[in-house]
């Protein structure tokens, strides 16, 4: 089966209902596409994977060949990559790293004292289906110190290349009392919201004890 199985249908009637109601047909998309706004840019930070691991499967929470499984809340993110119309951008290329739950990121440069968790790699390359749908599992990343003025809230990066645009960004989460003091969140302005995330509970078939977030990308040009 594969990743995205079992998602569009429970997710475009959300958004049906989200609209008003409407069928879930073209009425949605040309109801949508007047409130589409490019997904706000953000830095690429300096934690870039330097070795990109050889397991790069959508699930963050194990690495292939180790038995145990990363620390920390499980979280689903999916979501759709999609041009100002409202149309799917297929075959997009997004990339994603994180920290793991302790705030630490897996590379040469974070002296962060946090522990690594060595079950989680923090870095995956996935590429948007037909319907222009991506969908991962991993945890949720914690906070970290970013210099000594400076706790950078929960967020995961995202390189996000399409058919014409390339986008850096960032994915925060709602209710984080950090987000008010981020700079780099903050300096989207009055965009930022469409940076932020709320956590909903699991659909019945993901772990009971997951979290799920559903984050649609939006480009320019697509």
């Amino acid at each position: 089966m594969s990743a995205h199985t079992g998602i569009s249908r429970r997710y475009l009637l959300g958004m049906a209902v989200a609209v008003g109601g409407l069928a879930v047909s073209g009425g949605v998309r040309s109801a949508l596409a007047q409130v589409f706004k490019p997904t706000p840019g953000q830095i690429l930070g300096p934690f870039y994977p330097v070795l990109k691991p050889l397991d790069r499967d959508a699930d963050l929470t194990t690495i292939a060949g180790k038995e145990g499984r990363a620390q920390g809340q499980v979280l689903h993110v999916m979501g759709r990559v999609l041009n100002l119309q409202g149309q799917p951008v297929e075959g997009t290329r997004v990339e994603i790293w994180q920290a793991n739950t302790h705030g630490r990121y897996n590379h040469p440069s974070d002296t962060n004292p946090a522990p690594l968790d060595p079950n989680f790699e923090g870095f995956a390359v996935l590429t948007t289906d037909a319907e222009g749908r991506y969908r991962f599992k991993t945890i949720k990343p914690g906070a970290y110190p970013a210099g000594p003025d400076l706790i950078r809230p929960p967020h995961i990066h995202f390189e996000v290349t399409g058919k014409i645009n390339r986008l850096v960004t960032q994915m925060y989460f709602a209710g984080e009392p950090l987000n008010d003091k981020d700079p780099f969140l903050q300096g989207a302005g009055a965009n930022k919201g469409g940076l932020i995330v709320n956590l909903r509970p699991p659909t019945p078939e993901l772990e009971p004890d997951s979290l799920l977030a559903v984050w649609d990308i939006v480009l320019d040009k697509g």
